[in-house]
């Protein structure tokens, strides 16, 4: 039996056509590829500016940087995410804390994060960035998160490593009244309307790939003009920037700072760029499996389906379900058992980032989270992703059903 994964990329002739064009072209690296791939994204979220990198940790990395965050600092991100959507924090020498999440969207609850915040500028310790993570594709309340930020002062970056083609609209009254959730009524996370920052994954488990590789979205020009010096070791060619040197010597670069090689490939690139030609494509299949799994495991007594926010339209880049308490006691830890000798890649995203031994040394302790950690032993991802066969999902919804049976 044919093990079926939690996800996988979609590459087709097209991709790899675009892949060997770079090979045989002169150039392997910082050629005509990544330009054309940030200006082709920009576009498609109607962002500003888009720096392409190596990964989407890097992508958060330069993020915090351009925005300051160092020694000193915090950075609250939500429990229920990748560690790199923390780790970027440390990286900085800044320090971390957690925002609990809300039970129905599993995305950061706004209402814990204005409790935090006004009982954290009573002490004085307010954070310099949130950042939000977009779980599962699944847009977070933007609109409230920046309505806090305005009112406590802190920057925001979207980790949309989940997220990219997923998109958001302020006006929830509207769609509800012409019963309409069409993906041509929302605007497109990226677009960076309620943030500072916005960062995409191409990991190739993800909605698209290049591979490995990231993207930073930005509207503001002194943000993506920085992480573009940071991108690639703390270089500058811009003049103006320079510090000036003899009129006898050749400077047509400088070190301004401390930077990274966190570039992107033109190899990386032209598959990235051919991949997001079929983005919709693939969010429109993801939707098609979501919907047969909300049809078939939704009548489950044991199974809540995840929740879609009447105001966001999701990219489902993961699909989980909560096994809810039952009378035939059926569990999270049985259900990913059956599965997996079923040959059924079931996955958990995730454990609570302050759960991780790492930062239990730093002082977390469990309890501090409760709607994470609730989520945590009660929840599966099962696969999602565009080329899954009906067969191979009618073995899966299947599997779970037979549980019961």
């Amino acid at each position: 039996m044919t093990k079926i994964p939690y996800g996988k990329q979609d590459v087709n002739q097209d991709d790899i056509d675009a892949v060997v064009a770079v090979l045989r072209s002169d150039f392997l690296t910082q050629g005509p590829m990544v330009p054309l791939f940030e200006s082709e994204l920009a576009r498609y979220v109607d962002a500003d500016y888009a720096v392409a990198v190596n990964s989407a940790t890097s992508a958060l990395h330069l993020a915090c940087l351009a925005l300051g965050v160092g020694e000193g600092d915090s950075v609250w991100t939500s429990p229920i995410t990748f560690v790199a959507s923390a780790n970027c924090a440390l990286y900085c020498g800044a320090a971390v804390d957690f925002v609990d999440i809300d039970p129905v969207t599993y995305n950061m609850s706004v209402e814990k994060l204005s409790e935090k915040l006004e009982e954290s500028r009573k002490s004085g310790k307010l954070p310099k960035v949130v950042i939000p993570v977009h779980f599962c594709g699944q847009p977070c309340d933007m609109q409230g998160i920046y309505a806090l930020s305005l009112q406590y002062g802190f920057k925001i970056i979207e980790d949309a490593s989940h997220a990219i083609g997923a998109r958001y609209n302020s006006n929830s009254k509207l769609i509800a009244k012409n019963n309409s959730r069409d993906s041509s009524d929302f605007e497109k996370i990226g677009n960076c309307r309620f943030s500072d920052i916005t960062v995409f994954s191409f990991h190739p488990v993800k909605v698209i790939t290049s591979g490995e590789g990231g993207m930073v979205l930005t509207d503001d020009p002194s943000l993506a003009e920085s992480i573009r010096e940071l991108r690639s070791h703390g270089i500058t060619t811009n003049i103006s920037k320079m510090q000036p040197r003899p009129i006898a010597e050749i400077w047509n670069y400088q070190q301004i700072e401390l930077g990274f090689n966190y570039r992107m490939t033109d190899l990386h690139a032209a598959l990235g760029l051919s991949q997001l030609k079929r983005v919709e494509a693939f969010i429109e299949k993801r939707h098609s499996i979501a919907r047969l799994y909300d049809q078939e495991l939704g009548k489950l007594f044991f199974i809540q389906t995840p929740q879609q926010d009447i105001s966001t339209y999701s990219s489902y880049h993961l699909y989980p379900i909560c096994i809810k308490q039952n009378d035939y006691e059926i569990n999270q830890l049985q259900v990913y058992k059956t599965l997996q000798k079923a040959n059924v890649n079931v996955n958990l995203h995730y454990i609570p980032v302050y759960l991780q031994p790492y930062y239990q040394a730093l002082g977390f302790k469990r309890g501090y989270c409760p709607q994470a950690e609730k989520y945590f032993q009660q929840t599966l991802s099962i696969p999602i992703f565009p080329t899954l066969t009906q067969a191979d999902q009618s073995r899966i919804i299947e599997t779970i059903q037979g549980l019961i049976l």
